[in-house]
């Protein structure tokens, strides 16, 4: 690439040179670095203009939808790039969640890049994934709403190289990651380390993403003050004496008069007021608040003791006859202040927190970052919150179901995708699967509705993979939309999907329009269907005529006018009585032509350029 590069100098303008030069000053020099081109990256992203066409017979629309009902659930055939670019047009701050499953990098003939495959001899092939991927990802950042979150699947071998270029697109967004055991069984590698068994998923996420966690357990809540029920939690910090000294003094139950020594090797929690310096502020309650706020639980059935002299502590403490935390005794010879617990009241109990279930921040707890696999669902760590899930083998397995054979190798389990999901998403959540394959995400996606009555919607782009030895193949046609298609429709003795479930679909192809060429080149569908998208999230049938509805918000219908004419402005001015909307938001080519037709009989109009919507939002078009 950087060849490429040097034999491009001689014929780049001084507007190019710049960039090059700002770019070679001010790269970044510690973090992931690899061979790309900042003038073919912009140009790849200006190149043209990415417009949907709606294929009606590729879509699914069952019978019991109406024929001019919209489809929420989209499918897009073409290269993801292509496909991010309209979407960043259409979707902007719009996509809750991005699940993809991107190429691994392993030199099988995996991936197709500037239409070749890159096989594992090829010099470049670590940089050409890389650059691969992050012109995908830096467009699907923008997409996120400011709760959003990006779930990548990776192999153990490429994950250092991802994360360090998720890092990069996605600054301070990391959450963290899952282990998931792809596979049980496997002896085809070196020694006995079994790195190809588990992949990952890496998770970067907007500030106010949170996953749904575990419902938690109440079982410890089993002790009740009057109608409030609590658990006991310790007091202690896992700070020693020599860090901690000022936190290491006993605790007194004013009520009973008894004192409770501390552990020399874990000490309070809490603060003193005793313990306190003249003038020193303590940040939140001391421990004294504490008990005055009956906040402390004291046993109510132990061991007491009172030591008259020290000669008598002395021998109770060689005699490991004092209060013990495990096997440390709590009272010893060379304690700070022994002479202190000579003649008090000594509990042999342990005092400890009183955590009341309404003060509980989070109802659920979080989720571990280890997935199990159902084969070895008895080694889940008990309280440990492990999700159990399918392999690959699962996965291999839904589609022979579907599809009557192997039509998508090494395809994920639909329990993976449902877990993640489940944990991910909010019931009225948009999904996207830029890197779709066999459609498992859309699967998922219709199973979560179907258990909680939710409307998530699915956007899932897929490439045809066609090639010169196989010009007819479409991988997006013929696996995603049709396994979708016979999902819905229910196979195997299995129910299929409702409308409101998600069990429809539109099929998009894209059509690219140079920008200088867009005036003649984007028809009157082209226009409809993206202003559907960007304005209303759906594809929807368009009607005939020059006059087109796009839809309504609140009392404001919004259409689309293709030609100004006597015939249209009539239509116009009457659309508001006939429709019962009391305004008006029309795309036109000529807008100011129209408003002020409109206006000479007495009616106002917001009308917008058909043309700059059309080219708003597309690569680096403002």
């Amino acid at each position: 690439m950087s060849e490429g590069l040097l034999s491009q100098l001689d014929h780049l303008n001084e507007q190019q040179l710049r960039r090059l030069l700002v770019e070679h000053l001010t790269k970044q020099k510690l973090g992931l670095y690899w061979e790309s081109n900042a003038i073919e990256r912009d140009a790849a992203l200006n190149a043209n203009l990415v417009l949907p066409r709606l294929v009606r017979e590729w879509s699914y629309r069952p019978q019991e939808m109406d024929e001019d009902a919209i489809h929420r659930n989209l499918i897009i055939e073409g290269d993801n790039f292509d496909s991010l670019r309209l979407l960043k047009a259409t979707h902007a701050g719009k996509i809750r969640v991005i699940y993809i499953d991107p190429p691994y990098n392993t030199g099988n003939r995996d991936w197709v890049y500037n239409d070749h495959y890159v096989g594992a001899n090829d010099r470049w092939r670590h940089s050409q994934w890389l650059e691969f991927l992050y012109r995908r990802l830096t467009l699907a950042r923008d997409l996120l709403t400011p709760d959003g979150v990006i779930l990548v699947s990776i192999n153990d071998e490429n994950r250092a190289r991802l994360e360090l270029l998720m890092d990069e697109v996605f600054p301070g967004m990391r959450v963290g990651s899952f282990v998931w055991r792809s596979r049980t069984g496997g002896n085809d590698t070196k020694g006995a380390f079994h790195s190809t068994n588990h992949e990952h998923v890496l998770v970067y996420a907007n500030e106010g993403f949170r996953f749904s966690g575990d419902e938690k357990s109440y079982s410890m809540y089993k002790f009740q003050e009057g109608d409030r029920i609590y658990r006991l939690s310790d007091l202690t910090s896992p700070k020693d004496l020599r860090e901690r000294p000022n936190t290491y003094y006993p605790i007194y139950d004013p009520t009973t008069q008894i004192y409770y020594p501390c552990n020399p090797q874990r000490v309070w929690a809490y603060a003193s007021k005793g313990r306190m310096k003249d003038g020193q502020k303590i940040r939140g309650d001391t421990i004294e608040d504490f008990i005055e706020k009956k906040l402390i639980w004291f046993p109510h059935s132990q061991r007491i003791e009172v030591f008259a002299t020290k000669e008598k502590l002395l021998d109770a403490i060689k005699r490991k006859d004092v209060p013990m935390s495990g096997n440390t005794p709590l009272l010893y010879e060379d304690m700070p202040e022994i002479d202190f617990w000579i003649g008090r009241k000594i509990g042999y109990g342990r005092p400890a927190f009183k955590r009341f279930k309404e003060g509980l921040k989070n109802e659920n707890q979080p989720i571990s970052s280890w997935l199990t696999p159902k084969q070895e669902e008895e080694t889940a760590i008990d309280g440990m919150n492990m999700p159990v899930v399918g392999t690959t083998e699962e996965g291999s397995k839904a589609i022979k179901d579907l599809m009557d054979d192997k039509a998508f190798p090494y395809p994920k389990p639909p329990s993976l995708l449902k877990a993640l999901l489940s944990q991910s998403t909010r019931p009225t959540d948009i999904i996207l699967d830029f890197f779709a394959g066999s459609g498992t995400t859309g699967q998922a996606v219709l199973e979560l509705n179907a258990e909680d009555n939710g409307s998530r919607r699915f956007i899932m782009c897929s490439s045809t993979e066609a090639n010169s030895k196989e010009p007819e193949k479409n991988l997006c046609r013929d696996v995603c939309a049709e396994r979708m298609r016979r999902v819905i429709q229910g196979y195997g003795g299995r129910p299929g999907y409702t409308p409101e479930q998600g069990g429809e679909f539109a099929y998009l192809q894209l059509d690219k329009v140079n920008a200088a060429d867009a005036h003649f080149e984007i028809d009157a569908a082209h226009a409809f269907q993206l202003l559907a998208l960007k304005r209303f999230g759906v594809v929807c049938t368009a009607t005939e005529g020059a006059v087109q509805r796009l839809g309504r918000v609140e009392d404001c219908e919004v259409l689309v006018c293709h030609e100004v004419n006597a015939k249209t402005i009539a239509a116009l001015a009457a659309w508001p009585q006939q429709s019962g909307a009391a305004r008006l938001a029309i795309y036109t080519m000529r807008p100011e032509t129209l408003r002020e037709q409109l206006a000479l009989r007495g009616m106002e109009a917001n009308c917008y350029s058909l043309m700059d919507a059309l080219m708003r939002g597309q690569g680096g078009i403002a």
